[in-house]
């Protein structure tokens, strides 16, 4: 059986969209959130799973349930260092969450403005 090509398109969005939802649900609590933001600041080197635990002060079985939810939706990745695992913040897939989101509020729908999440530097103010 053949697909059209505007069914073809609805059919990947709606796996995009399956994607997506799948990405925000495993940073959609706050322990992992929190791992995301060490990793990141941590960029691009990443760090190993010791360091993470002395940052935030998790044992260690937590913190290796998160980090494999992380790691099975693709916002981080993991080399092993010979007995050290060293796990970094995905960027290309946090950018492609981004992107889609920015796409959906910023450009289809302007339910924002971009300048008003895009800035570089100091936080303009807003003014009243």
């Amino acid at each position: 059986m053949r697909v059209a090509a505007g069914d073809a398109r609805r059919i990947q969005a709606d796996e995009d969209v399956a994607r997506y939802a799948d990405m925000f649900s495993a940073i959609g609590t706050e322990p992992r959130l929190r791992i995301m933001r060490v990793l990141l600041s941590a960029h691009p080197d990443g760090m190993v799973v010791g360091d993470i635990q002395a940052a935030l002060r998790v044992p260690a079985s937590t913190l290796s349930h998160h980090l494999d939810k992380l790691r099975h939706e693709d916002l981080v990745t993991v080399t092993r260092e010979g007995t050290y695992l060293r796990y970094a913040a995905n960027t290309e897939a946090l950018r492609d969450l981004l992107g889609f989101l920015y796409a959906e509020c910023c450009t289809r729908s302007q339910a924002v403005r971009p300048q008003e999440l895009v800035w570089i530097g100091k936080r303009p103010r807003k003014h009243p």
